[in-house]
């Protein structure tokens, strides 16, 4: 039975840097890996760079459009890691970068990414979440993708190591394992040696900076920390539609899967339902989805293979004639264990689905925001003439200050006001809940999504218009704002 497949579209690129000017951290030889998949030597001391921070015209193009999702292992080995590392929280940039600000040396581990840096003065570093799928062809056998892959960028001489997290459990099984990190400089790429590696972690020194992200090599059987992503299929239909993403716990492998979704020519809202599977997933071994009661399900089971490396994401369809509660599990088919479960009910989707709805059947009633051009051109003046406010309200564009205010005061209809009177997409506010676990600020960027669609019409008479029939506390809030204007 065959897979249905989500399709990657995104188009990326290297930002590697030509100069040659750094120091190198190690004297070993590194196997070098060309476009072509020959094998060749070169010395450190070669393949070392400078690394350029990004500016606003030359961010690379391979990052991803929303922020990651750092999803914690259901694994007792391996969250007992890393615990004593100086967690901080990096600003998030346009285009999915994130930046560290650090003011002295120490050890550093992003909240977001779950990077850890060691520097040794201060420093700002930028970075980003790559795709595998471009580097394909550098990752030859029997080397295999160990994790997430990241572009850093900073000054390499503040940078001593990075460690990157890992999509494996070793539990005892590491002996027979080695890692090392594939270092791609101008679409080749070397494999440098790691310092040492942990139950979560591989630890590197810094050579250069560029495309870099953890490989392994094991005699062994791998075995994964897995996710189950679920997306629900958003149209008129009385039907339930869903795909089921099963993936190893990889930023960069999840992302892919959000790409794919966003460029899918249907449209999907995401599931929020726990991701984390319940048992290790192991390539080669067979699982099958089951739903209570019963759906479509298609394909019936998958046998199991880390998809980081290729475009085509595999997914599971499950269909329901009727709009029902029920279960979904994932059951691996040796042992009939349990590896993952959910109940989906109808409130997991209903908000979205009937926002939708009211924004469509809606939309011709909405005259102060569309005029009718059947309208004699007289008359469709002279009611645009009527919409022109001369108060300070109606020219005065809104702040930063007073759209958090605002925010605060939003209740819990906040996606239907975003999609039927702000007129926002709904995967305009799925982007923004990906983002953003605070719900009051996930109001707030709600506001700035208007505020840039609006433009200069982004005024506090203007979107007094659009919230006219929202609740009075709102309506307080924005007469308030008119006199403060």
């Amino acid at each position: 039975m065959c897979f249905y497949l989500g399709e990657d579209s995104s188009s990326e690129s290297s930002s590697d840097s030509d100069s040659d000017n750094e120091e190198p951290k190690t004297e070993e030889t590194t196997l070098l890996v060309s476009t072509d998949g020959e094998l060749g030597e070169v010395s450190a001391e070669g393949s070392s760079a400078p690394a350029e921070g990004w500016g606003d015209k030359d961010s690379p193009k391979d990052h991803f459009n929303s922020e990651c999702i750092k999803i914690e292992p259901h694994c007792q080995h391996c969250n007992a890691e890393n615990k004593h590392n100086e967690q901080v929280t990096p600003r998030l940039l346009s285009g999915g970068q994130f930046l560290l600000k650090v003011d002295t040396e120490g050890v550093y581990e992003c909240t977001e990414t779950g990077l850890i840096f060691e520097v040794n003065r201060k420093v700002d570093i930028k970075y980003c979440i790559l795709s595998w799928s471009k580097y394909a062809d550098l990752v030859v056998k029997p080397w295999a993708v160990g994790g997430p892959m990241f572009d850093v960028k900073c000054d390499p001489a503040c940078l001593t190591s990075i460690q990157f997290p890992h999509s494996l459990c070793l539990g005892r099984h590491d002996a027979n394992m080695t890692f090392k990190v594939l270092h791609v400089k101008n679409s080749e790429a070397s494999l440098e040696c790691t310092v040492d590696h942990s139950a979560t972690h591989v630890k590197w020194h810094v050579s250069s900076l560029s495309p870099v992200g953890p490989v392994i090599q094991s005699e062994e059987t791998l075995y994964h920390h897995g996710a189950v992503i679920l997306y629900k299929v958003i149209d008129q239909n009385p039907s339930l539609s869903f795909r089921v993403y099963i993936a190893t716990n990889n930023e960069s492998f999840i992302k892919d899967i959000a790409k794919a979704v966003k460029h899918s020519s249907k449209k999907f809202m995401k599931i929020d339902k726990p991701p984390v599977c319940l048992k290790l997933l192991q390539n080669g071994k067979k699982y099958r989805l089951v739903s209570e009661p019963e759906a479509d399900i298609t394909p019936e089971e998958i046998e199991f293979v880390d998809g980081s490396l290729l475009k085509l994401k595999s997914y599971i369809e499950v269909y329901l004639e009727q709009p029902m509660e029920f279960k979904l599990l994932l059951v691996e088919m040796d042992s009939d264990e349990i590896v993952w479960k959910a109940k989906l009910r109808e409130c997991d989707w209903v908000q979205h689905d009937q926002s939708q709805n009211v924004s469509k059947s809606s939309t011709s009633g909405k005259r102060r925001r569309k005029i009718s051009s059947t309208l004699p051109e007289e008359e469709v003046n002279a009611k645009r003439m009527k919409q022109v406010d001369t108060s300070d309200g109606a020219k005065t564009l809104l702040t930063d200050d007073q759209l958090i205010t605002l925010a605060g005061k939003l209740g819990k209809e906040w996606i239907k006001i975003a999609i039927v009177n702000l007129e926002l997409d709904i995967s305009d506010i799925d982007d923004i809940r990906e983002k953003n676990e605070n719900v009051t600020i996930c109001k707030f960027w709600m506001l700035k999504k208007w505020q840039e669609k609006e433009k200069s019409n982004a005024t506090v008479q203007n979107l007094h218009n659009c919230l006219k029939n929202v609740s009075a506390e709102v309506q307080d809030v924005l007469e308030g704002k008119q006199e403060m204007v």
